[in-house]
């Protein structure tokens, strides 16, 4: 799991069936100061997230199929939150 932000989202005209009815959205990493920097990847979004959000993902594909309820699914990254705040202590 990875907390990240909501930078965009992606359209396409023809997508796989397993995303039918889901939005792929582009997520920045956040990390703490001085850890190196992540690149931004494209999540499925599970929880009507938008752009500015906060989000938890899992980053994990067997764990993103279990989130879709479909053990066939080709998916690897699926917002499964959306943070209200976070801490650091």
């Amino acid at each position: 799991m990875i907390i990240g932000k909501v930078t965009g989202t992606v359209v396409t005209t023809i997508s796989h069936s397993h995303y039918k009815n889901r939005r792929l959205l582009v997520v920045q990493p956040l990390v703490t100061e001085g850890d190196p920097i992540e690149e931004d990847f494209i999540a499925l979004d599970n929880t009507h997230a938008g752009i500015g959000d906060t989000v938890l993902v899992n980053r994990e594909g067997g764990g993103a199929r279990q989130v879709m309820n479909n053990p066939d699914a080709c998916v690897i990254s699926v917002i499964v939150g959306i943070i209200d705040s976070v801490t650091l202590g």
